[in-house]
């Protein structure tokens, strides 16, 4: 392994990575670095996890010096919010030693803070595309002096259509700059791009030809599984011996959701990312796993290329993912820097064909996934889950369905008789009893005040309540009714 001193990385830039035992660099820093230190164009494409940011990020922090002027100097473009803040929090401990000032640009936060820092002088600014071309047109981002720019994870740009706005960008920098394209894939698109935009670049990549299309250190297990039974499965291996960080990657925010829900349910500590939520709640459920606070993350693919957290030992895909590059991308979420990790992939009955167009793009030689259950002997065995494990821990509270029912109807009669109790008594209307009930219409006549009843409550004196007689004994007389415009058929005489 080469250290970062003999690539002739400044000593202030050593001491840092030091601090964060980062010492040897890996095989795209060491091959990277030294051409792009003295400004050369580089096409860098290494798998994800192999320390790209590093690649490009120490090339950009030195050129700019000990003490840049004020302004922006250096700008990094990526595809996604999550990524962004990866690669700022990476690009600004690299800068923790120096006057240089790191600006992370992306939406869903408020203008304010991002545009006080661009003001304040922002050497450095690290950015989505949308939010940097909103801010250079309103002219709040001055990218005429970025002689530093770099292009990561190109490739998804491409997928999330991005390009016209890559090139919408290259039209603000300067013609005569020092250009780095980094991506884990290289399609045909992004080529001529690189060569539309980019000076004589030299194409590095560091992969192995004998390592094979997936990472070597990287156990990949794929199931045929129900989709009844998955949530039971998922919490079955989140209990194998020696688990440690997992993602749990869905198709839809719904689906993320509602498996974050469950998996709570069973006693799991978990956090969820997905675009249903906003950008500061992610950012949160992110901070917390990285932190060790939540140990499982259910995520969709939009945060797939900004989690870079060493210890992820486990990467569960709930649904298979659409394409190999998508599967590439959410399996590279473990097995980082070097270290071993588990994907573990269910395919539903209906989804066998990705399987099979995966299975061939990236020559995994198993055309036709285990049918598994719960309960598979072979699942305990794979994955180390002690016998017997069940599906929710036991210190996981269950859910007392039977006693809220039970006193549903007690707490609804409480309610009851404190509002009656509470409530002012109500006033009768004329032809109601006292009992509250209304008198059926045969038996309430309209009668004089001086027939009222025994007992001096006014309006009650013309029935008791207990039948439809009078009060008297005697039936109640036939109400005459008069008839409008004169007499005419039928009226009494005399009317």
């Amino acid at each position: 392994m080469t250290t970062f001193a003999e690539l002739g990385v400044d000593q202030d830039i050593v001491d840092v990575l030091a601090a964060k035992g980062i010492v040897d660099a890996f095989p795209i820093q060491e091959q990277t670095i030294p051409l792009g230190l003295p400004g050369q164009d580089i096409i860098g494409q290494a798998k994800t996890g192999t320390g790209k940011t590093f690649g490009f990020g120490i090339p950009v922090v030195q050129r700019l010096g000990p003490e840049p002027a004020h302004g922006v100097k250096a700008l990094i473009v990526v595809p996604t919010r999550e990524l962004c803040v990866q690669v700022y929090e990476d690009i600004d401990m690299l800068t923790s030693g120096r006057a240089t000032s790191v600006v992370a640009i992306y939406g869903g936060k408020a203008y304010e803070g991002q545009i006080d820092q661009l003001k304040a002088g922002a050497q450095i600014v690290v950015g989505t595309p949308g939010r940097l071309i909103d801010l250079n047109n309103q002219r709040l981002l001055d990218l005429s002096n970025a002689t530093e720019v770099v292009l990561d994870e190109a490739d998804k740009m491409l997928d999330l259509g991005f390009l016209p706005d890559i090139e919408k960008i290259f039209s603000k920098v300067p013609a005569v700059r020092h250009t780095q394209l980094f991506s884990a894939t290289m399609p045909g698109p992004i080529v001529a791009l690189a060569r539309r935009f980019m000076t004589n670049p030299i194409h590095i990549r560091a992969t192995d030809p004998d390592e094979g299309l997936t990472q070597a250190n990287i156990k990949h297990l794929v199931y045929r599984a129900h989709s009844l039974d998955k949530d039971e499965v998922i919490a079955r291996i989140l209990q194998s011996e020696g688990r440690g960080k997992t993602v749990v990657f869905t198709r839809t925010k719904r689906a993320a959701q509602k498996l974050s829900d469950e998996l709570s349910d069973r006693g799991f500590n978990t956090a969820s990312v997905h675009g249903d939520m906003s950008q500061e709640a992610r950012e949160r459920s992110m901070a917390a796993f990285k932190a060790g606070k939540k140990d499982v993350l259910i995520a969709t693919d939009v945060a797939a290329r900004g989690i870079d957290v060493d210890d992820v030992t486990h990467v569960i895909n709930h649904t298979i993912p659409d394409d190999e590059k998508t599967y590439l991308h959410r399996a590279g979420r473990t097995g980082r820097a070097g270290k071993t990790g588990i994907a573990v992939t269910f395919v539903d009955w209906d989804d066998l064909h990705k399987w099979a167009l995966i299975n061939r793009a990236l020559e995994f030689g198993q055309p036709e996934p285990v049918e598994t259950y719960s309960s598979s002997p072979h699942l305990f065995e794979d994955l180390d889950i002690p016998a017997g494990t069940k599906g929710r821990l036991v210190t996981a509270p269950r859910t007392q369905t039977v006693a809220t029912q039970d006193a549903a109807p007690a707490r609804s009669s409480e309610r009851s008789s404190d509002r009656s109790g509470d409530r002012a008594p109500r006033r009768r209307r004329r032809g109601e009893s006292s009992t509250g009930a209304a008198a059926p219409a045969a038996s309430a006549p309209v009668v004089p005040a001086d027939h009222g009843s025994d007992d001096g409550n006014d309006g009650a004196g013309t029935h008791d309540g207990g039948g439809s007689q009078h009060h008297d004994g005697n039936a109640a007389p036939r109400r005459r009714r008069r008839r409008r415009g004169g007499s005419g058929a039928g009226a009494p005489a005399g009317v």
